[in-house]
């Protein structure tokens, strides 16, 4: 690993390549219904870090891909994320994203969750239109996955007694999976043998579940400008994460009602209460941990790889996301 991984030398690395990406993304939203037009870029539009297309050229890259179709790959992917985004927004009531107003609280639900339908269809033409029944199958079985995920996390919601166990499942299916997924296609798609395959799949599940960790610490220890949200929202939502999971579990009787009650109101007027008991217990630490585990995983799922700018930056990114405040 580079002594000191950053953002920006990845993003340098495949700045063309993204720029291609950003193209395809352009002429790919285009609608005759102006609306749709007008919530797809805005959403579009809204930044992010855009880590699975950028997954998805990484791992093609690394695996000496020449044509051209992971441009397409990789606004698929993206084109399917943020189909959930918007989908999320709504079944979570938020207002903020990125930094800006949510396309629910612009727009209106019913508009946001259409257009997320419509993303989710234009990713599927798309799929189509590059004619590898291997590449829709792994991406029309994430599709699947994570829309179980999001049901599953609608179960949990004031749930106390959710296990680790059953949370980490939540992650597993909604947030890892794409992050498998667009691992997985990159390296299809490069004629990658079906171990190399599978090789990049466990790279790109373990860096999600990593992602989402350590997310899960920001939502506690983050500050809202930099992390682009509310600070707090897991509590508003009602979500059991992990620190919350954890605090339950070691916490004292007196934390352990906090948090239950917490959970089952969705009371964020205790929140500093909560973010001290959580800080004090160590679930933050311990969180941060488990998210370190699961990034050391994908470095190790990819040591075979041959050494290329595009192996470091792999490498890279399973560290820079354990190591962010964003």
């Amino acid at each position: 690993m580079s002594a000191t991984p950053n953002q920006h030398s990845i993003n340098q690395l495949i700045a063309p390549e993204m720029d291609a990406v950003n193209l395809v993304i352009r002429q790919q939203l285009h609608s005759d219904v102006a609306l749709v037009s007008q919530i797809s870029e805005y959403i579009i539009n809204a930044g992010g870090k855009r880590i699975r297309p950028v997954l998805v050229l990484l791992m093609a890259n690394a695996y000496g891909y020449q044509g051209k179709y992971h441009y397409d790959l990789a606004a698929i992917v993206e084109f399917i994320h943020t189909a959930t985004l918007l989908h999320d927004d709504v079944v979570d009531e938020s207002s903020m994203r990125r930094g800006r107003q949510t396309a629910n609280a612009l727009f209106g639900n019913a508009a946001s969750v259409l257009v997320g339908d419509f993303l989710y269809s234009r990713a599927f033409q798309m799929m189509v239109s590059i004619n590898s029944m291997q590449i829709m199958q792994i991406l029309a079985d994430a599709t699947n996955v994570i829309a179980e995920g999001e049901v599953l996390q609608l179960l949990n919601m004031h749930d106390p007694d959710v296990t680790e166990e059953r949370y980490l499942e939540v992650i597993r299916c909604k947030t890892a999976k794409l992050f498998e997924a667009a691992a997985e296609i990159g390296a299809l798609i490069s004629g990658a043998t079906p171990t190399q395959i599978a090789a990049a799949g466990e790279y790109g599940r373990s860096l999600g579940t990593a992602f989402q960790l350590i997310d899960d610490v920001l939502d506690y220890s983050g500050k809202a400008e930099e992390i682009g949200k509310n600070v707090g929202d897991d509590l508003r939502e009602g979500k059991p994460t992990l620190p919350l999971i954890y605090l339950m579990k070691n916490g004292n009787p007196a934390e352990q009602a906090l948090v239950k009650a917490c959970i089952e109101e969705g009371d964020e007027s205790k929140f500093d209460a909560i973010l001290s008991a959580i800080t004090q217990s160590g679930a933050l630490a311990y969180t941060k941990a488990e998210a370190d585990k699961a990034a050391a995983r994908a470095a190790q799922a990819i040591e075979e790889l041959a050494p290329s700018p595009f192996k470091q930056a792999l490498m890279d990114l399973a560290f820079l996301a354990v190591n962010r405040n964003h």
